[in-house]
């Protein structure tokens, strides 16, 4: 689980708390390099930030599976995969190119969402 978290958490140590940027912790220099799983290493947030925009349909349906999951308060069945495809599909074809407000359209026009159950446990 760290050696895949790890590293985007060092690609960001330049922001705070609050997100303001920072140079020094303390009284030690910030040091914002790592390396991804995929043998990638990047210096900094703007590096990391071109990586990740280098594997968009990727971080996508990462993202997607992850807001689907939230949406629907259960985790993803394999019945689901299909419908976060679709999702994906559908928002990387549009002109923005996964927007998060497309993403999030998406999901709620979805199959799974929209025959979640409720707190009563009928559909």
């Amino acid at each position: 689980c760290h050696n895949r978290m790890d590293p985007i958490g060092f690609g960001l140590e330049n922001f705070d708390a609050v997100g303001r940027w920072r140079t020094m912790d303390g009284t030690f220099k910030v040091d914002s390099s790592g390396t991804l799983p995929s043998g990638k290493s990047f210096s900094g947030p703007t590096q990391l930030k071109a990586i990740i925009l280098g594997q968009s349909r990727q971080f996508a349906k990462s993202f997607t599976e992850k807001l689907l999951t939230y949406a629907m308060g259960r985790g993803l069945e394999s019945y689901d995969r299909c419908a976060v495809d679709e999702i994906v599909k559908a928002t990387g074809a549009s002109k923005s190119k996964y927007r998060f407000a497309d993403l999030v359209t998406e999901i709620v026009c979805s199959e799974p969402f929209r025959k979640r159950r409720g707190d009563g446990g009928t559909r």
